[in-house]
């Protein structure tokens, strides 16, 4: 199989309603962060990628056929040297919305409290997937945080520089004809006429809003999809 559609959005603009959105419309599973922490054992094809360039990119993506959301992002432009056929899809929205969204929910995610430590620890010891997913987690905010924004996200206007920085570049890098700029708020036409594809008759799915971001990061350690 070969990836479809690369994502190159930002983690917390709308890439959960893509995915659905995708898959309702025909593409065989969608590649997502939610992915990667059900398969956390799947992290060292990321790791590879990020110290290399490149992966095994057939093991990675063994059925899926489009991938959006961290973390697959970073390394949109060696997706497109790989799949030279895909389309690329960057998810936008208003910024202090992102910003917002993204401070209460992945910024925060893990344990805060001192009980909650105590509970994970727990966790911890006595789960080797626990574990596995706590990696992941910890290589997104590596890459993320850390990375793309240099451990400043906490002050405002880097963040928005960085943001900025990103939809820029991605504009600049894909050829105008792969590209779509999408705010789910639009609704279905922008995304079924960029594909070629009819609209459906259901509504665009509108999911993963911050309210129940804490309810579903425990499902996703204990490996049911959310």
């Amino acid at each position: 199989m070969s990836i479809k559609i690369i994502g190159a959005g930002f983690p917390r603009t709308g890439t959960t309603t893509l995915k659905q959105s995708l898959e309702m419309l025909g593409f065989n599973h969608v590649y997502h962060m939610k992915e990667l922490l059900v398969n956390p054992h799947n992290l060292h094809y990321w790791k590879t990628l990020s110290e290399t360039g490149d992966t095994d990119w057939d093991g990675l993506y063994n059925g899926y056929d489009a991938t959006v959301d961290f973390p697959g992002y970073p390394w949109y432009k060696e997706h497109m040297k790989r799949y030279p056929k895909a389309r690329v899809i960057l998810t936008i929205r208003d910024f202090e919305d992102w910003y917002r969204s993204v401070d209460s929910t992945v910024f925060r995610a893990g344990p805060q409290t001192p009980g909650e430590k105590l509970k994970m620890m727990g966790k911890l010891l006595f789960s080797k997937r626990a574990r596995r997913v706590v990696k992941c987690i910890k290589f997104f905010k590596k890459i993320f945080f850390a990375g793309e924004m240099s451990g400043q996200f906490e002050d405002k206007a880097h963040a928005k520089k960085v943001w900025e920085g990103h939809l820029a570049e991605v504009k600049r890098y894909v050829p105008e004809e792969k590209l779509l700029v999408y705010d789910v708020r639009d609704g279905w036409a922008p995304l079924c006429q960029f594909l070629g594809v009819e609209e459906p008759k259901e509504d665009l799915p509108h999911l993963n809003k911050k309210e129940n971001f804490k309810q579903m990061l425990p499902k996703l350690m204990k490996g049911e999809m959310a």
